[in-house]
């Protein structure tokens, strides 16, 4: 007599190593590289470029840890890094958190559009040039909206437009690493003012200021360009730790290769001072002076291509965060209605026009792509502070599982290193970013009040140690419009 066993249910589809190591290296290789020669050398000498990244690689690499402890001991938070400070610190950190995330997103779209407008203005110039000419809001406003009816009728096949816009980032930066790497390297050329100390008029070299002011200015940019390292946590429920812990530090170790190499490669051919002079997207104008006029088509239009592929993604993605949000209670409910297609509708339309908004910022701004890289990551470094202080207080309460993959020794200091990182990016990105990005988290003060009034209506808004917090935000956030209205702000704002 035959047996009639229970059919067991079909596994999960998990992502390998190699899935999971390209989406961490995708999500970090937007289009800020192609810019990078010229970020770097606009403060700071290949000197303090080289101290930079290996501060920054450090710094990172314990973000990245903390990221894969969290995952291995905390699996189950896998909503978003948000997650984790809502956790540690109670629902309005955990709010915050989830905000700059979110507007980190949206400001990086528009980072997007500015290095696309740049890219555009290589084939149509003058009307585009900087990224934040009237041609150029219009047209970045126009593709934005396009974009966004785009996803609200249902994308299809997105991944294979994910796909081409990834082939598009890196082939475009292979190749200028190898004509540089092999055709036109000049080692002589890095020796020349190493530090920044010598005024060369042939070169257009300046003395900078110290190697310690050189360093920091430089943390921003390299900054942009990890963010996404969390990409295999966020996506840590389609495969199991050990693949999210490999993937994380492979995608970490590759994209700081590529980074490396893109910023440093240059000194070989040009000064800094050269460098730092250079429009935007500078590796068209490294590779145009190096090959001729072909070399400048080649990259903008990898750079457009890949731009619009990433802009595409990322506008589905934004409205994401807030939907998610919406869901366990931490955005109010509006924000989780989806239209016929399953799309974040409701969603989708306020990041759309958080987007708008940022392009009006962009008009005015002194430096268009600094303003949305600056503003960018320091939204964002809450996130990833809030992340590394969460596993501190896990172990300072003895809440470290005795069977995680990693010491608890380990797990201390990996947590204490990256907080201490994160403030150091809170540090060098300066008084008037900082102002700005705390008027952006008091605006959205107003969301989590909306947000609580729909989930606890009787219950007090803040705590007692909230309320101190948010005192202090609107105070920064109050002092920044001062400084804005005064004329305080250059580096964000035109001069008059």
């Amino acid at each position: 007599m035959a047996v009639n066993k229970q059919a067991k249910p079909a596994p999960t589809k998990q992502l390998g190593v190699l899935t999971m190591t390209l989406l961490v290296i995708s999500a970090m290789f937007g289009g800020g590289v192609y810019n990078i020669p010229q970020n770097m050398a606009q403060s700071a000498a290949l000197g303090a470029i080289l101290i930079a990244w290996v501060v920054t690689g450090l710094g990172v690499f314990f973000l990245a840890r903390t990221f894969q402890i969290l995952a291995d001991i905390h699996p189950e938070m896998t909503s978003g890094i948000y997650m984790y400070s809502r956790a540690g610190f109670g629902k309005l950190s955990g709010f915050l958190i989830a905000w700059g995330y979110w507007m980190s997103a949206a400001f990086g779209n528009v980072g997007y559009a500015v290095l696309l407008m740049d890219a555009l203005n290589y084939f149509f110039p003058p009307y585009f040039q900087g990224g934040n000419t009237w041609q150029a809001i219009t047209t970045a406003s126009i593709i934005i909206w396009a974009l966004s009816i785009f996803v609200m009728r249902g994308v299809k096949g997105i991944s294979v437009l994910n796909l081409i816009g990834t082939i598009a980032k890196f082939i475009p930066v292979a190749v200028f690493i190898f004509v540089l790497a092999f055709f036109s390297l000049r080692y002589h050329m890095m020796g020349t003012d190493f530090w920044g100390h010598l005024r060369d008029n042939a070169l257009h070299d300046r003395p900078l200021s110290g190697l310690f002011d050189q360093v920091k200015s430089t943390m921003l940019v390299t900054l942009w360009m990890y963010i996404g390292i969390e990409g295999a946590v966020v996506m840590s429920d389609k495969a199991d730790g050990r693949t999210v812990s490999r993937a994380t530090i492979l995608g970490f170790i590759i994209s700081t290769v590529l980074f490396m190499l893109v910023s440093i490669l240059p000194f070989g051919v040009f000064s800094q001072g050269e460098l730092a002079a250079m429009d935007a997207p500078s590796t068209a104008a490294i590779l145009s002076a190096i090959v001729g006029k072909w070399g400048g088509v080649f990259i903008n239009v990898g750079v457009i291509i890949a731009l619009l592929s990433s802009w595409l993604v990322w506008t589905l993605l934004v409205a994401e965060l807030p939907w998610a949000c919406a869901k366990d209670g931490t955005f109010p409910k509006f924000f989780a209605r989806t239209n016929a297609n399953g799309v974040a509708s409701n969603s989708l339309w306020v990041s759309t026009l958080v987007m708008q908004a940022a392009m009006a910022l962009v008009f005015f701004s002194n430096n268009a792509w600094n303003a949305m890289l600056s503003i960018t990551g320091v939204v964002i470094l809450p996130a990833y502070i809030g992340s590394a202080a969460f596993l501190w207080k896990v172990i300072a309460k003895k809440d470290y599982p005795k069977t995680a993959r990693y010491s608890l020794n380990s797990a201390l200091v990996t947590s204490v290193l990256a907080t201490l990182y994160g403030f150091w990016l809170v540090y060098a990105a300066g008084i008037s970013f900082i102002l700005v990005g705390c008027a952006i988290y008091a605006i959205g003060l107003l969301v989590f009040v909306w947000a609580r009034k729909e989930q606890a209506p009787k219950e007090p808004l803040f705590t007692g140690s909230e309320k101190v917090l948010v005192m202090l935000i609107i105070i920064a956030a109050l002092t920044s419009l001062w400084m804005l209205f005064t004329g305080h702000l250059p580096q964000i704002y035109k001069p008059s």
